[in-house]
């Protein structure tokens, strides 16, 4: 990356407002060119203006930089073999919460783990370790389904979530999987239409788990009569398990519909472009 000096930059950034728009994309592309290290520097000079024209400018310059950041590091989780759940979620996450660090969130979800962890027991049969987890996680925890304000972007942002302790059915699951997965349970997520639960599948036993429900267990017939009152025909994946990749690109089309219902056709398209990503 290109160095400027401070003096260099003071001056880039003072021809943001030029009234001629030609030097004005110039410079746009020139402090683009420079990369994440100049936001720093650009939230600084926010700071320091009285100027909201250059205010203005300065915001859409670091929003695009971060959301280019953002794209790269969910083009790396696509390539990469494991395409860890927790890490892909906070690059979603980043998208209204820039700042926010890996470190962060992790340590959140430890914390809810540890929670579950000591009073978990492994040599229970399935049912009643489930119902271990959902009384750790919906009354001692008290996780619950977000129905006042269902439509939130703030459901899809697993920081939100839990911080507020609400979220939406994938959110929540997403929460319930983590947990159970690093218990080392058999446990996944299952992409049903208007709704996502997780299933308990082993060749033992199978059945089902709406986290968005307090953890409800339920049947594949359940399933069934739900598809019914839906009218939708039963498919095979809607009682299988899906992979993360299904998980991220389920959060972004929530993201997508939540940015729609509060009137936010920019972000609906940013948000189009990283499920792009992860489609194509």
């Amino acid at each position: 990356m290109e160095k400027l000096t401070e003096k260099e930059l003071n001056a880039l950034v003072s021809l943001l407002d030029d009234s001629d728009k030609e030097v004005k994309d110039h410079v746009k592309d020139k402090i683009i060119s420079l990369g994440n290290d100049v936001i720093p520097f650009l939230e600084k000079k926010w700071e320091d203006s009285f100027n909201p024209e250059l205010q203005k400018e300065i915001e859409e310059l670091v929003h695009e930089l971060q959301f280019s950041l953002l794209k790269e590091r969910l083009e790396e989780w696509k390539q990469s073999e494991d395409r860890d759940l927790l890490k892909g979620l906070w690059i979603i996450n980043t998208y209204q919460y820039p700042d926010l660090e890996f470190e962060t969130i992790n340590a959140d979800m430890q914390q809810i783990y540890f929670d579950v962890w000591t009073t978990f027991k492994s040599d229970l049969r399935p049912y009643d370790q489930i119902r271990l987890i959902n009384n750790v996680l919906f009354s001692q925890l008290k996780f619950s389904a977000n129905t006042k304000n269902f439509h939130s972007p703030g459901n899809s942002m697993l920081s939100n979530v839990i911080a507020t302790k609400k979220g939406n059915p994938i959110s929540l699951c997403a929460i319930y999987y983590l947990v159970a997965r690093k218990l080392g349970l058999p446990i996944y997520g299952v992409n049903l239409p208007n709704l996502f639960v997780l299933t308990y599948k082993t060749d033992e036993a199978t059945f089902y788990i709406n986290a968005f429900n307090k953890g409800l267990i339920f049947s594949r017939q359940d399933i069934n009569n739900y598809l019914e009152h839906l009218k939708i025909e039963p498919r095979e994946e809607f009682f299988q398990p899906c992979g993360h990749e299904e998980i991220m690109k389920r959060t972004m089309r929530n993201l997508m519909v939540s940015f729609d219902k509060i009137g936010e056709p920019e972000k609906v398209e940013e948000v189009r472009q990283l499920l792009d990503i992860l489609e194509n």
